[in-house]
């Protein structure tokens, strides 16, 4: 029985979420789009930066703190929206949104989670920096409503994913039939018999489906008629116009998601958004899409300060989240780490999962001879090994 406190690294708990998740949810997280290039392109890209390592300096009285977008966190990272979070442990969203406000750190909230915007809410308290994720659908009196109930639920950012206006084709979850809850089929009855722990939690909860969705979008009254409803939503005229409706219907913070050229970033800016997330959304859209860490660079030079930018895709450890940093990203989000912990041991494991990521930025800044993240720079970087904009 593998235990929580032997848990060293992120890999180490993504080994026991494979174990103990049903397979087509682990997939459903731990996937990408058809050959899967981009997916694990994110992560390679990552671990080809180098670190200059220094001695001599003074190490006392370190700090990883920050603030993203105006808001405290206790490094730079935040956990991303993750739809089907629920199906990775029963009431995931929940334990996962513990955690973060546990540890300090943003939690952002998918429109397909399981657990509702009101449910984050009122199962943790006014010290978690809650942000709600939001996809541009057809239905703009349905959006309207869900920003209304974010709002109400004390979300202070907004999250818009620009890059879902088709849906990538992932094989894993074709073959595996995925729906939530999962459908009886042989396959899965016998998968879920290796999963007895997954099973009881899930007897214990009441929420097994889209609880943002089922019961507050009109004609939606449960699982068949929100798939029929989803189909036909995901906008595929997304416009810039449809961008600033969004930022007048909010009011609020803006986090535009799924950027990965300068001539959108530069558009992001224009158009009044307070960050923008360098992302391919982890590998899951367009495959044969650069790493997310190599659109970065040229991302960063062209909005310089007027806007945060951040970046997500293939972040698996603190050193990661110091290389991007080094880059100019001001803020990291985080999925499958979360995920993974999730899956292996709850809240405890997401709470492991971020304990990981932490040390290991604390000690490698210290290797590489600074005490504050805010003086870290690419100077800690080896030239040749990390990725440049265009004409730097």
């Amino acid at each position: 029985m593998p235990k929580l406190a032997k848990m060293t690294c992120i890999e180490d708990l993504r080994v026991v979420a494979q174990d103990r998740v049903p397979r087509m949810f682990y997939d459903y997280a731990d996937s990408g789009s058809w050959t899967e290039s981009t997916y694990r392109a994110n992560e390679r890209a990552l671990q080809r930066i180098q670190f200059r390592q220094r001695v001599a300096v003074n190490l006392e009285g370190r700090s990883t703190a920050t603030t993203m977008v105006g808001q405290k966190s206790a490094m730079p990272v935040c956990i991303a929206p993750v739809g089907l979070t629920g199906m990775q442990w029963a009431d995931g969203e929940i334990h996962a949104a513990r955690a973060a406000e546990k540890f300090g750190i943003p939690f952002t909230l998918s429109t397909m989670s399981i657990c509702s915007i009101e449910d984050i809410a009122e199962h943790t308290s006014s010290d978690l920096v809650f942000w709600f994720q939001l996809y541009m659908m057809r239905d703009r009196e349905a959006m309207a409503r869900m920003i209304a109930r974010a709002r109400d639920a004390g979300c202070s950012a907004l999250v818009l994913t620009l890059d879902l206006q088709v849906i990538g084709q992932r094989h894993k979850d074709i073959k595996n039939g995925l729906s939530a809850p999962p459908r009886p089929t042989l396959a899965n009855i016998f998968n879920l018999m290796t999963k007895p722990r997954w099973c009881l939690g899930m007897a214990r909860t009441r929420r097994h489906n889209f609880r943002n969705l089922v019961g507050h979008v009109k004609g939606v009254s449960d699982m068949k008629s929100l798939a029929a409803w989803t189909n036909e939503q995901f906008d595929p005229r997304l416009s810039w116009a449809d961008i600033d409706w969004v930022r007048q219907q909010w009011g609020g913070k803006l986090i535009l998601k799924g950027i990965m050229e300068a001539e959108d970033a530069r558009l992001a800016a224009e158009h009044g958004a307070d960050a923008i997330v360098v992302s391919n959304h982890g590998g899951r859209q367009l495959d044969g899409a650069p790493a997310s860490i190599e659109a970065l660079p040229a991302i960063v030079d062209a909005v310089g300060d007027r806007l945060e930018v951040w970046v997500d895709g293939g972040i698996r450890s603190g050193q990661d989240v110091l290389r991007a940093w080094a880059l100019g990203a001001k803020g990291t989000m985080i999925g499958r780490a979360m995920v993974y912990g999730l899956g292996a041991f709850g809240e405890a494991g997401v709470s492991k999962a971020l304990a990981i990521i932490h040390r290991e930025l604390d000690v490698s800044m210290a290797f590489c001879g600074h005490t504050n993240i805010q003086n870290v720079d690419r100077s800690i970087l080896v030239p040749g090994t990390y990725p440049l904009a265009p004409d730097s």
